[in-house]
């Protein structure tokens, strides 16, 4: 069976946070303002990914009950 539109959702994030993540680390920031905006975007997207899991187990929670 496929995955589910919410995984991949999430995997989605995940993956471009991750590949961010490794520009940042590997210092390819052109300079401190693409460093500052490649940080900027690692923390949306963390915070995106966390409101999505909690609405996400919201919704499983009212379907349980």
């Amino acid at each position: 069976m496929g995955k589910s539109w919410s995984e991949l959702f999430r995997e989605n994030i995940r993956e471009r946070m991750n590949e961010i993540t490794d520009d940042v680390a590997t210092g390819s920031a052109k300079d401190y303002a693409d460093y500052m905006n490649k940080v900027g975007v690692i923390t949306g997207l963390a915070l995106a990914e966390r409101e999505f899991l909690d609405i996400m187990e919201r919704i499983e929670r009212s379907e349980d009950g």
